[in-house]
């Protein structure tokens, strides 16, 4: 089966129109549509056999029994869950929808998760910390004009690629990527210290009276550099539901911050290796931080803003640059998928650097350009969880199920649910990839009808008012 993406209905062709044809037309069509619209239009679905039994534990009576047999192909489908956008947009759409929730309770509070409003007096400042440069690339100044004496338009495939490739440092930029994540770790020590200093106490004084909270997501430039947007945070020392200390102010963190970033201490030294040379890896200068506004006030640095900007990087990777959003097997590969230039000498980097550093498994992650691990990750006290948050989720999803099933009646707890499930395969043929595209945007269509009905009801209501 294929989970590759769908074409526009009018450039169907014969084989996959076909396919289609045959899926719309069989007898158990709606019961696969329905299967589908429960995933949210998933792109590669799961694939699963098996049953499951409700029994009543007391009087052992069989309440409800399902079995896979009856499906469309004899298969429950059932959600990717990835989070990549490029491999599946239904279920990347529910990642971000969580990863919205969760930033934004961490800068506006949620009952639900007993994280108070409050937190919105807490010093909260939105920063993006970048690469250093690794050579002169095309891109857009100010003046207009780039250095290569064109104007580009804001879509040409030239910008962020290297003014000379000759010269540029390739490897330099694939081991940044890769050390990425500890200079970020570097980074969140100090500013603990430069925190302190400037509070005029001790670091054990610090955890008594502060703490310091962080939410951020990974992004990758055009150049193929990976930066850091984060959301930090000043609390009291249990956390976002704890006052913050009176000398805890917006100035005093977009200081510290300023300074644990270009101190010494926030950098990460990489070993000579074979033809290599020893490196340092800093933060660039290009360091952005603004306090982030409860409400419009005519900037965009908004909570909504903010939780909505981290939330749309969430799902995204390095294929924004032209690379693969999976792992490489051979170089060859490169040629099939048409990997434009400048990504494809930051991947040969990659497998021509792995082996002088194999502790560091660029060849693995060449796919990110050396980039390793999560792309969005938070500070344990700084919100809820994406866990939480997908528990939730399934909770309702059963308490809807059991109502369905006419279990409402039964105490969970007095319910005994046995099952057997097996994995049976993934993904779409041709024309169900077209149906399920075609699926998915009518769920989109709906969300957005819906939510700008919403947005114009509360504009009436705020004009009445």
């Amino acid at each position: 089966m294929s989970g590759r993406a769908p074409v526009p209905e009018q450039l169907l062709d014969a084989v996959t129109l076909g396919d289609l044809l045959r899926v719309a037309s069989a007898d158990d069509f709606h019961r696969w549509e329905e299967q589908i619209r429960r995933t949210g239009g998933c792109s590669d679905p799961i694939h699963l056999q098996g049953w499951v039994l409700h029994k009543d534990k007391t009087t052992g009576e069989t309440l409800h029994h399902y079995s896979t047999e009856s499906e469309p192909g004899g298969r429950l489908r059932v959600a990717c869950g990835n989070r990549r956008a490029s491999r599946c947009p239904a279920c990347a759409f529910t990642y971000a929808g969580d990863t919205y929730h969760l930033i934004r309770a961490g800068l506006a509070g949620d009952d639900r998760r007993d994280i108070p409003a409050t937190v919105r007096d807490h010093a909260r400042v939105f920063a993006t910390l970048t690469a250093p440069s690794f050579g002169p690339v095309h891109n857009r100044p100010a003046r207009g004009i780039c250095r290569c004496g064109t104007l580009h338009g804001p879509d040409d495939p030239a910008l962020g690629t290297a003014l000379d490739p000759a010269t540029y440092d390739y490897a330099r930029a694939v081991l940044f990527n890769n050390h990425a994540r500890q200079l970020w770790q570097r980074f969140t020590n100090r500013l603990r210290r430069e925190l302190a200093a400037r509070a005029g106490l001790t670091q054990r004084e610090l955890k008594e009276r502060a703490r310091l909270s962080y939410g951020k997501v990974a992004e990758f430039q055009k150049r193929g550099a990976v930066h850091f947007h984060a959301v930090i945070r000043i609390d009291g020392p249990d956390g976002p539901d704890t006052p913050s200390p009176a000398w805890a102010t917006v100035s005093l963190l977009t200081d510290a911050i300023r300074a644990a970033a270009v101190h010494s201490y926030t950098s990460v030294s990489v070993p000579a290796a074979g033809d290599q040379p020893s490196r340092t890896f800093r933060w660039g200068t290009q360091l952005d931080v603004r306090p982030v506004k409860a409400f419009g006030d005519g900037s965009d640095i908004t909570e909504q803003a903010v939780a909505a900007y981290v939330a749309k990087y969430a799902t995204k990777a390095a294929e924004t640059t032209g690379t693969l959003d999976r792992r490489i097997g051979e170089l060859a590969e490169l040629d099939r998928h048409n990997v434009p230039d400048h990504a494809r000498r930051l991947i040969e980097a990659c497998k021509q650097l792995d082996p002088l550093y194999p502790e560091r498994r660029l060849w693995a992650w060449a796919h990110m350009l050396g980039f390793r691990g999560h792309f969005s990750t938070k500070s344990r006290h700084y919100s809820t969880t994406l866990g939480t948050l997908r528990q939730e989720r399934a909770d309702y999803r059963a308490a809807q199920e059991r109502d369905a099933l006419g279990l409402e009646d039964h105490e969970p707890d007095t319910v005994l649910v046995l099952a057997d499930w097996q994995y049976a395969g993934h993904g779409h043929t041709p024309g169900e990839s077209a149906l399920a595209a075609t699926i998915a945007r009518d769920l989109q269509l709906n969300r957005d009808t819906a939510r700008e009905a919403l947005r114009d009801q509360l504009a009436l209501e705020g004009a009445a008012a």
